[in-house]
């Protein structure tokens, strides 16, 4: 009796191998296979994937694997997977896709903890959309000029203290000068009157809470993050008690924290304490940290190329001699050689290293040599402005420092199409604080070169 139970359930077991051999051999022969044609994958450690690599440094990563695996290709870390486009021509969609299918919000949570609750990447779209425009009328040309005037301002009176002549640390005397006129321009006369040295500090712990790990793990209980927290309640009080001053005093000034607190929503709702602050910090963590790195590098190769130093004080002069020596927002807006010097610094030392999308919706693209690749929903999307600015089919002699480049009749920028030169992202998102940086950048060197 057992053992025809035995030989029932081995029979029954049998009988179900049996078909799910033929049902697959039926499905493999049958039903049509995978259309999709994936990217190449990095290849990596079991579970963990690329990660180790990653967080060791994403530049030195591309710059192993694009050669092996071209300008489009996944890395995949722990429980997400990231496709990296590289070049112009596979980035179009990248730039140009609508947040519904590549958006910004998911994969930007870990600046949540800096810049606070209900600003930016902590709501939805169509309010942060909102805050964008905020941004936007703060920048605006009218409001630009005034905030050269205090730009300049602060940067002459910064280098007329330093004396004929001895050493200075480039590096952090413009991280200094440029925390100067952005607190005058952006969080305004109180800041930078008599809080200057207690908020410096505090950006600081905020600048040096974001690391590598707090892309991935943003609320990780590591000192660096709470130092960070701890920064932003400061901040937070300290912004709350000058919006106050302000609205009792009915003050108002020429900067842009005045600019956010008299901004508001669509449906007339003014902005709040806790919104004024968190977009302040926003503008200033991304603007100081990408003007004080931009700056060291023009100034680093200005120094080292006379060439481009004379023509850029050859420059300064003649317009010196065209309007008179009151610099202000036209005659800056004039210095084309200083302008390309600092671009061309800005390509070969780009602040963003990786711009990041999260994508909603399938897509192709088609790289130079023809390949098609399908990047499918809930992949990361990458693209990296460090990499893709060095690209030899883009940019001549790509490590070279060479400002002509983007002189009339050259332009490399624009030979290879849009998306070629990405220091400031582009697209929907490109920055909107470009004008701002490089109007700043400029006002620091053409005082620098005056002074000495």
């Amino acid at each position: 009796m057992t053992g025809d139970t035995d030989n029932k359930f081995l029979n029954v077991g049998l009988l179900i191998i049996a078909t799910l051999l033929v049902a697959k051999l039926i499905s493999t022969l049958v039903m049509p296979r995978s259309q999709k044609r994936l990217p190449p994958v990095i290849k990596g450690w079991p579970l963990i994937g690329g990660l180790i690599r990653f967080l060791k440094g994403p530049i030195v990563m591309l710059r192993e694997e694009y050669p092996k695996l071209g300008s489009v290709f996944t890395v995949n870390l722990v429980n997400r997977k990231i496709t990296f486009l590289i070049g112009p021509e596979v980035s179009a969609h990248f730039f140009k896709a609508p947040e519904v299918d590549l958006s910004q919000q998911e994969v930007y949570q870990f600046n949540v903890p800096t810049f606070g609750p209900g600003v930016v990447f902590d709501v939805d779209y169509s309010i942060r959309q909102e805050q964008f425009r905020f941004f936007t009328e703060a920048l605006r040309v009218n409001k630009l000029k005034g905030y050269v005037d205090q730009m300049v301002v602060e940067a002459e009176d910064y280098f007329s203290k330093w004396g004929d002549s001895g050493v200075v640390d480039i590096k952090y005397e413009l991280e200094h000068v440029i925390i100067l006129t952005a607190s005058r321009c952006l969080l305004g006369r109180e800041v930078r009157d008599k809080l200057f040295d207690d908020v410096s500090a505090l950006f600081h712990d905020l600048d040096n809470g974001m690391l590598p790990i707090s892309v991935l793990f943003p609320y990780l209980p590591i000192p660096a993050h709470r130092r960070r927290d701890r920064a932003r309640k400061k901040l937070a009080d300290i912004f709350a008690s000058i919006i106050n001053s302000r609205k009792c005093a009915s003050e108002s000034e020429n900067d842009m924290l005045q600019c956010f607190i008299d901004s508001k929503y669509k449906d007339g709702r003014p902005t709040t304490e806790s919104e004024v602050t968190g977009l302040l910090i926003a503008a200033l963590f991304a603007g100081q940290h990408t003007s004080s790195i931009t700056s060291t590098w023009t100034g680093a190769y200005l120094l080292r190329h006379n060439e481009y130093l004379s023509a850029v004080l050859e420059e300064q002069k003649n317009l010196m001699k065209k309007h008179g020596n009151k610099v202000d927002h036209d005659i800056l807006s004039e210095m084309d050689v200083l302008y390309r010097c600092i671009k061309e610094a800005l390509r070969l030392h780009p602040p963003l290293i990786m711009l990041l999308r999260s994508s909603h919706s399938d897509f192709s693209v088609t790289t130079r040599d023809g390949k098609e690749y399908d990047i499918p929903k809930g992949h990361i999307v990458a693209t990296s402005p460090a990499f893709a600015n060095r690209l030899p089919h883009v940019f001549k002699d790509p490590d070279s420092y060479d400002p002509g480049r983007f002189s009339y009749g050259r332009e490399e920028d624009k030979a290879a199409g849009a998306f070629s030169y990405i220091s400031f992202g582009g697209g929907r998102h490109g920055c909107l604080g470009e004008p701002f940086a490089y109007l700043q950048i400029k006002a620091i060197w053409e005082s620098f070169a005056e002074e000495f």
